[in-house]
């Protein structure tokens, strides 16, 4: 393939989350060479869920201590403005709402951007495959564990209750099948022996960002190398429950 003529289109699909998410973007918006341009960015609520759900979810996952601990860190970065949609804002990118990413109308509006790609970072919405047709070249995601054998929520949870040695962040082409698209791109993150899920997260956020224009800069190119999964290695995983959070603090490491 040859090098395509102009900046890459891209829209960014993600979600509303100020403490982690956010860092990813801190990194990437900065960083965009002018050979990407970002041409719009749809910031969708984390979950889709009732509020009072969400947060029994969060205090069962951390418990009593740091879900306070953690519920002070959000409402400061509330208090403080800190948000996706601001540093999007800054940057001029701008914001496309919607409340469902496979409805038709939501379709439309992308239809009228003309993205050559679409980003997804966290999305928290599976994407249909309407959705995944319409970029010429495709739908990404960047997915913080290792493909196949992390599919689905909260990968660096998992891989660190594992005892891996690495959290390896993964960025692949999407498919209908969650987390089951062609490997575009990996990093490799070390573990400590003892560790924190907060600390972990936090730097392969950052990381990931550079690892994601890499990868767009040689699909701009038309140099991506993709690897196939092997379906035989596939694992999935829900949403951690208080017996692993247990497990995981036996293993010596910490939530925050």
């Amino acid at each position: 393939m040859t090098v395509q003529a102009g900046p890459l289109r891209v829209l960014v699909i993600t979600e509303d989350d100020p403490l982690y998410v956010i860092r990813f973007f801190e990194a990437f918006f900065p960083r965009l060479p002018e050979t990407i341009e970002i041409a719009a960015i749809t910031v969708d609520r984390a979950f889709h869920e009732p509020l009072t759900a969400t947060v029994k979810r969060m205090l069962r996952f951390y418990g009593p201590v740091d879900f306070v601990r953690q519920g002070l860190r959000f409402v400061a970065t509330r208090v403080s403005g800190r948000s996706i949609s601001k540093l999007a804002d800054q940057a001029g990118i701008p914001l496309i709402e919607t409340d469902s990413v496979n409805a038709p109308s939501y379709h439309e509006q992308v239809r009228a951007l003309a993205p050559d790609v679409i980003v997804s970072v966290a999305a928290p919405q599976i994407f249909r495959e309407k959705l995944l047709s319409i970029p010429p070249l495709g739908c990404v995601n960047i997915h913080s564990g290792r493909l196949p054998a992390y599919r689905g929520m909260m990968p660096v949870f998992w891989q660190m209750l594992a005892g891996e040695s690495a959290v390896t962040v993964t960025v692949h082409e999407m498919v209908v099948e969650l987390d089951m698209g062609r490997i575009l791109g990996t990093l490799e993150f070390p573990l400590n022996e003892r560790d924190s899920l907060h600390r972990v997260i936090t730097a392969t956020k950052t990381a990931g960002a550079s690892l994601m224009i890499d990868v767009l800069e040689r699909i701009r190119e038309g140099k991506t190398e993709p690897r196939e999964i092997d379906p035989s290695e596939a694992g999935y995983f829900s949403f951690p429950g208080p017996s692993d959070v247990r497990k995981f603090r036996r293993r010596g490491h910490r939530l925050l």
